[in-house]
């Protein structure tokens, strides 16, 4: 795999950008959801100005006015293009690839190929609350394969919880987060080769969220799960929106591998009309000319890991934060906080300090709580400050 240094991009860091002064100005969940005294660590939102890029795409397609239905395959070339580049990724197939209004309704769209109601689908947890919510929503039974203790796969538990869930001959479907969200683990490409294996024995459809894709740390590599062996007939859904801080411009393509083509061409040609034609515009621009900017937010994000790392040892040293191998989250265990199972509560109530409750991100989610890194080294010193403070 080839991979571009995060340090050699020249770009100024987009984490120093803003003041807090400025990020109050917007009006997005993040910044609308609490009053003013509470500072928002919480939501997958950046607190950076958009790339270049972006900005020059949007501002010419409003200029001409082109604000209609989106159409052709752009966005999937330049995630083709991007891949390459990137993962050393040159099997991604236009022609297997349909756009969709956004990663997680493309899972939705993804797990109606392979499962029908009622049927089981496996998730990792603790994992992003949307899989329990979005799979339950459309009538699916969700089954729980816990991460080990040094929160990655535990391959024995899920070979065990593909037995269950096909034991009653139901279509299964395994909802892969790589990388996973919350605890920013990147898997192994022996890893992704292992679930598959399984997946295949057991008769289990692989979906995978690779949203947090290029998101990785320095020298870590990520492994698409199409790549793999064993990957070729699973389906995963790619997003240029949380690399780029674009969830407002929806977009995100879906992807097949060669055996689950004929899966992916039964998507409803409705389901297209979803993106938004303008965050299709800003995804492409965003994938290719964007990745000067993308490195220096990794670089940023790098000094932010260990900002954060430093900060706990200090101040709060019984917290438990191992450095994310990819996504701009943190996953904190503050069970020996004494604070029981949501300390995000206590956190808000006495230090007007929003973060993310470990509790909805299912099995081994209590004591935990989830925080957003993506912004100023100053806020971060705020935010553990804030923290500290909630237990005088």
């Amino acid at each position: 795999m080839t991979r571009i240094p995060h340090a050699t991009s020249g770009e100024p860091n987009p984490l120093h950008a803003l003041t807090l002064d400025r990020l109050r100005c917007r009006t997005s969940t993040k910044w609308r959801t609490h009053p003013d005294d509470v500072l928002p660590m919480w939501v997958a939102e950046m607190d950076v100005p958009l790339a270049e890029a972006v900005v020059h795409a949007l501002t010419e397609a409003l200029a001409l006015g082109d604000t209609g239905y989106p159409a052709g395959t752009g966005y999937a070339e330049a995630l083709a293009g991007f891949a390459e580049k990137r993962w050393g990724w040159d099997g991604l197939a236009v022609q297997r690839t349909a756009i969709v209004p956004d990663v997680m309704l493309g899972v939705v769209e993804m797990l109606k190929l392979v499962t029908g109601a009622g049927d089981p689908v496996v998730v990792n947890s603790p994992v992003y609350p949307p899989f329990y919510q979005f799979a339950e929503h459309m009538d699916r039974q969700v089954i729980e394969a816990p991460l080990d203790a040094d929160l990655r796969i535990d391959l024995d538990i899920l070979d065990a919880t593909f037995r269950q869930a096909t034991a009653g001959g139901s279509r299964a479907a395994f909802l892969l987060c790589s990388p996973h969200n919350p605890t920013g683990t990147v898997h192994t490409a022996g890893e992704l080769a292992a679930v598959a294996a399984l997946a295949d024995r057991h008769g289990v459809r692989v979906v995978a969220d690779e949203i947090h894709a290029p998101l990785t740390a320095a020298g870590v590599d990520f492994v698409p799960y199409l790549t793999v062996p064993g990957g070729e007939s699973g389906l995963s859904v790619m997003s240029a929106s949380k690399a780029w801080n674009l969830a407002g411009l929806k977009a995100a393509v879906a992807v097949a591998g060669p055996e689950a083509a004929a899966d992916l061409a039964r998507l409803p040609e409705v389901v297209s009309h979803g993106p938004s034609h303008l965050g299709i515009i800003a995804h492409s621009a965003a994938l290719r000319d964007g990745t000067a900017w993308l490195d220096a937010l990794l670089t940023g994000l790098d000094d932010n890991r260990r900002l954060l790392a430093d900060l706990l040892a200090e101040h709060l040293p019984a917290i438990t934060y191992r450095p994310a191998e990819a996504t701009y989250l943190a996953w904190l265990d503050c069970r020996a906080l004494g604070l029981g199972d949501d300390p995000a509560d206590v956190f808000l109530r006495r230090g007007r300090i929003a973060l993310n409750s470990g509790i909805p991100f299912g099995t081994g989610g209590a004591g935990h709580v989830r925080l957003n890194l993506a912004t100023s080294p100053e806020l971060i010193t705020e935010g553990v400050r804030r923290m500290a403070a909630a237990l005088d």
